[in-house]
């Protein structure tokens, strides 16, 4: 039953030792700091089970015409999808 659980573990934090390595590549401190802000991003969309997809391509569509001060109603954890 340990084994079980160790596997888990390590599968869920797999994805976080890959992405640390690879931040080592973004480019510049800007570029990992916007890659990190995705990652956290679509992190929160798996969290709240929300198809990231969906959720990018819709937020992307508001974005232009949403009001600054209604950002956080774009967050994924507050996000309502129009369809």
């Amino acid at each position: 039953m340990r084994g079980n659980r160790n596997n888990l573990i390590e599968n869920n934090i797999r994805p976080v030792a890959i992405g640390r390595k690879n931040y080592l590549f973004a480019g510049s401190h800007e570029a990992a700091q916007r890659a990190a802000m995705m990652y956290s991003i679509l992190g929160s969309c798996k969290l709240h089970q929300i198809n990231p997809y969906e959720y990018l391509q819709d937020i992307f569509e508001r974005l232009p015409e949403h009001p600054i001060n209604k950002i956080n109603e774009l967050l994924p954890q507050n996000w309502k999808s129009t369809s």
